[in-house]
């Protein structure tokens, strides 16, 4: 049998059990995010350690990514008694709002480990260019 030595930890189980901290899917509970730019891409890494790759469900409406998980319950059978429960279960989710900087179109997906990893490209109009300057006699045009 295992024993836990952290009364304040239990407390703070039970509190969040009390309260609703798992997520369901009215009340999601948020997924912890890093994200950072590398060349002309975005990534986007969300820990979802134990979630299914089919209960992983991301969508971009406009400029809004909304990325959401379920956490289901093992299904171990008859006759198992938990003596531990601590891994929150229930829906979690994560909405972030896509600059115009950004192609949505061209987003993948990467699940490995537990971490799911978004890779957003920059957008053509977002990435630096050149401007020639052309001139004839005095005067100078500039194109763009």
């Amino acid at each position: 049998m295992l024993m836990r030595t952290d009364p304040f930890r239990e407390l703070d189980r039970l509190t969040q059990q009390f309260l609703g901290a798992s997520g369901t899917w009215s009340r999601p509970a948020p997924m912890p995010l890093d994200a950072y730019r590398t060349g002309d891409e975005y990534v986007m890494c969300f820990d979802l350690p134990g979630v299914d790759p089919e209960a992983i469900d991301i969508d971009v409406e406009r400029n809004m990514l909304t990325v959401k998980a379920e956490r289901r319950p093992r299904q171990d059978g008859e006759g198992v008694k938990w003596e531990l429960s601590e891994r929150p279960l229930g829906v979690f989710s994560r909405q972030v709002v896509l600059s115009d900087t950004l192609d949505p179109e061209g987003i993948s997906a990467d699940y490995d480990a537990g971490v799911l990893t978004l890779r957003i490209p920059v957008a053509e109009k977002a990435k630096p260019r050149k401007i020639a300057i052309a001139h004839s006699g005095d005067r100078k045009q500039i194109r763009a």
